[in-house]
């Protein structure tokens, strides 16, 4: 029986920090890119996680993402301020927002970032949820280069675009929403790719815009609800109004490609954070016992035959359990290129945590 080879958490998280520090990215980038493709590793979100790796280096090195960035706040009052990330790398301007969303609800009840002239970042879910790790509920929000078409549509038009919120639960994994508002993420398609497993029906389109299940020539992503795809695509919308109207960042149809030709030029996507602390709107003792009857409920509705009924993140706590315990399987593509990088800068690849049976 063929056999996959594992791979430690803890061997790929020193692995990555080590190739973007020897990349030339500094500290608080190599923290920052590293924890949210880590996050997406660990949960499961495996197209938003070490994956990317290769990606963030290219650009790194390309001089589309700013090696050492200089993050600053350039507009504000009150509950509101708006970022500018100096073209980091998108997780350092997400994380660097959320912490000062969370820092202006502690003061306002409520706190509300833009995020101008930041990049890619990954698994949205990964800042939403430090908002829910210190007590307070969590939203993300960031537009992308188009690569989904609307309702009935047969062009790109909106990015991926996705939305994260994360709730604190006492006592409990903080309720957790992370999702793309087309039906999947462009980088599953990639990684459906590289496993040569058929997409899932009605997730991408081939250039006609019509679904197709060959992942090798998908070249548009369907909207979030199939015959009601009206819904993801007004999502999506909403999703374009907060990262990039409200803080004049370039519309998802006048994004470069994320994996265009060019990785010279930043890319000049925006994205937005919100923090809200819940006592700010009534008693504590009220929410929390709010969110844990909510939770009790739903967990032990009536499921139908053969399913489970769960809450969002349900799933993604049960991997990050596994994976802490056993590893992750890393897929031939990107063990390939983590050789190449290992090779590139002299480093050497995460040790195998195990021999794990299909």
């Amino acid at each position: 029986m063929a056999t996959n080879t594992s791979v430690a958490l803890a061997g790929l998280d020193a692995f990555c920090r080590n190739v973007l520090k020897a990349c030339g990215a500094d500290d608080a980038t190599a923290d920052a890119t590293t924890r949210a493709m880590m996050h997406g590793t660990r949960h499961g979100v495996d197209s938003h996680g070490i994956r990317l790796l290769p990606h963030y280096v290219r650009a790194l090195e390309g001089g589309r993402l700013n090696k050492a960035p200089k993050l600053a706040k350039v507009h504000g009052f009150g509950a509101v301020e708006t970022l500018d990330a100096d073209n980091a790398q998108g997780a350092l301007g997400a994380y660097t927002a959320m912490d000062r969303a969370i820092m202006l609800a502690g003061k306002f009840g409520i706190g509300a970032v833009g995020i101008r002239n930041t990049s890619h970042f990954g698994p949205a879910g990964a800042f939403a949820i430090e908002a829910a790790r210190r007590g307070m509920i969590g939203l993300a929000f960031c537009n992308s280069d188009s690569f989904v078409r609307l309702h009935d549509g047969a062009t790109r038009f909106h990015g991926t675009n996705p939305i994260a919120a994360a709730v604190p639960v006492p006592g409990q994994n903080p309720w957790l929403l992370d999702m793309a508002t087309s039906a999947i993420p462009f980088n599953r398609v990639m990684l459906y790719r590289s496993t040569g497993a058929p997409l899932p029906d009605a997730v991408a389109s081939d250039a006609s815009g019509h679904n197709t299940n060959d992942a090798t020539i998908a070249e548009m992503l369907a909207p979030l609800g199939a015959e009601f795809g009206f819904k993801g695509a007004g999502l999506a919308g909403l999703s374009e109004i907060l990262s990039a109207v409200l803080t004049g960042m370039r519309l998802s149809f006048d994004l470069a490609p994320m994996m265009g030709k060019d990785f010279s030029t930043p890319r000049g996507l925006g994205a937005f954070v919100l923090a809200i602390a819940p006592e700010a709107f009534g008693d504590r003792s009220t929410f929390d016992a709010g969110m844990n009857r909510y939770l009790e409920v739903l967990r032990t509705s009536q499921p139908r035959e053969g399913c489970k009924v769960m809450a969002p993140g349900d799933r993604e706590w049960q991997v990050a359990a596994k994976r802490e315990e056993l590893g992750v399987v890393v897929d031939p593509v990107t063990l390939s290129a983590f050789a190449e990088l290992a090779a590139t800068y002299d480093l050497q690849l995460p040790p195998l945590a195990q021999e794990i049976n299909p």
